[in-house]
């Protein structure tokens, strides 16, 4: 939550531009040249935006944003102890307004540049990778926003729309952005109407959140209506899916594995027939498929012609984290993926299995914090899919390890899989492909691109990828 420079604008024309129901206590002609959610970054002459959030109440730090110079505040009450030559912006709800006053106050940046937004489950970065790299092999000028490139998979409102007058001003044409459902239910988007919005899926997770599937699948349909999207692409496959193809308010179109024929498979690659050309993507695999097919119908929606399609996904480079194939020459397959709801580890697992020479190994964990009913699912999809199961942390944040590892086991069914748990994860990950035989494949899920774990409040250094890469080199040497 930065502070960002605006060009100056009045009070007046911010709400008008905004298009929001709003009061004005003060002198509505009132220029800012500036705009934050954080006091502590306020400068002359700024306009503070005062949500409520979960933690903390920015109206409560009010006094300190008049005190470093603040010209004006959006507030959702009025302040009688502010001093009157502060301009009171009092809204029902400030964080529900505030996509469109970030919007307007960056001069509608959105509205210059043709907007894609990808919604789902999983799916939603490869999804979002594979389709800039058909855009810009098309010649597009193209900006990535999710997972790879941010703390939040869709920033805060404020940062979001700098980004985009920042996208606008450097001469980017095409942004390609993740949407996640907690930006949805917070309004983070709004200001934004996109040219094409995606749905790839809907599985079980964030319901420490959203409390149940129905208000999840809530705030994702609310992408899918014209004060946000234009038209849109829906996976047909999925049951959500189908109920957004009957119920979306706006232009939608269907993708399916039925388009697809002559599908194949490999650990680095994946190829299938769409509208009678041969596409090939050097990512691998099955679930990447789909990933693709999202991606490829966007693309056509968007009018990229077929043979440049095609020639754009031969270029697609390999999605940090996404079924990533780690290198060696010890003649087994090691695989780390983000997969991290029961879904993806399910798909993760059915598509390693499809592919594996001997035994599929899996090392995951859950995080701590977060959607605790989804633990005894991944145990019980883990024991199904995998013949070894090693079962380990994955940011356990401020819980106790071992017993996030003692609830994933509780899903555990015997005599499906060897099942252990090692809480230490760089140990359960060398146990693994230290513990591998020739032909097996050793699939690492749930954290995927990142580099750190979470434990307490700190954040220390910890790559699944470097950790296997290390593995295999010790493997190696005790081979020799």
């Amino acid at each position: 939550m930065a502070r960002y420079s605006v060009s100056p604008l009045t009070v007046d024309s911010l709400v008008m531009h905004a298009d929001i129901s709003a009061t004005i206590v003060g002198d509505k002609n009132t220029e800012f040249s500036g705009i934050t959610q954080d006091s502590r970054n306020v400068e002359p002459g700024d306009i503070l935006c005062c949500v409520r959030g979960d933690l903390f109440d920015g109206h409560q730090f009010i006094s300190e944003a008049v005190s470093r110079g603040a010209a004006a505040v959006l507030v959702d009450h009025v302040d009688e102890s502010i001093e009157s030559s502060v301009v009171q912006i009092v809204v029902a709800d400030v964080r529900l307004v505030l996509g469109r006053i970030a919007s307007a106050a960056f001069r509608h940046p959105a509205s210059s540049l043709k907007m894609i937004g990808i919604t789902g489950t999983n799916g939603k970065t490869t999804t979002a990778s594979i389709l800039g790299s058909l855009l810009t092999a098309h010649g597009a000028s193209v900006h990535v926003m999710g997972t790879l490139t941010g703390a939040r998979t869709t920033p805060e409102s404020i940062d979001l729309h700098a980004q985009l007058r920042t996208c606008v001003d450097s001469g980017v044409d095409h942004v390609v952005m993740e949407v996640s459902s907690h930006a949805l239910e917070h309004r983070r988007v709004d200001g934004i109407v996109f040219d094409v919005v995606i749905f790839t899926n809907l599985g079980h997770d964030h319901l420490d959140f959203h409390g149940t599937m129905e208000n999840y699948f809530s705030a994702k349909r609310r992408l899918f209506a014209s004060e946000l999207a234009r038209a849109a692409i829906v996976n047909a496959d999925d049951s959500y899916g189908n109920r957004l193809l009957r119920e979306a308010s706006i232009r939608t179109l269907s993708y399916s594995s039925s388009d697809l024929s002559n599908v194949v498979v490999a650990a680095s690659n994946v190829s299938f027939s769409w509208k009678n050309l041969d596409v090939r993507l050097p990512i691998g695999g099955s679930y990447a498929v789909m990933n693709a097919l999202a991606a490829i119908s966007a693309a056509s929606e968007l009018g990229i012609p077929n043979e440049r399609i095609v020639s754009g996904c031969s270029s697609v480079q390999t999605v940090p984290g996404r079924f990533e194939s780690i290198p060696n020459d010890e003649d087994i397959d090691v695989v780390v993926d983000f997969a991290h709801t029961p879904e993806a580890l399910e798909g993760l697992l059915i598509s390693a299995r499809e592919i594996t020479r001997a035994g599929l190994i899996v090392v995951f964990g859950c995080g701590g914090d977060r959607d605790n009913a989804k633990r005894p699912l991944m145990g019980d999809i883990a024991s199904r899919g995998a013949d070894l199961v090693i079962i380990t942390s994955d940011n356990p944040r401020n819980e106790d390890p071992e017993r996030i590892v003692a609830e994933v086991m509780a899903g555990v069914e015997v005599n499906r899989a060897l099942v252990s748990s090692i809480v230490n994860r760089e140990k359960a990950i060398e146990s693994a492909i230290l513990g591998a035989k020739r032909g097996d494949m050793v699939v690492i899920a749930g954290k995927g691109h990142e580099t750190t774990q979470e434990t307490n409040g700190v954040m220390s250094p910890s790559s699944d990828v470097a950790i296997a890469a290390a593995a295999l080199r010790k493997r190696k040497e005790k081979t020799k």
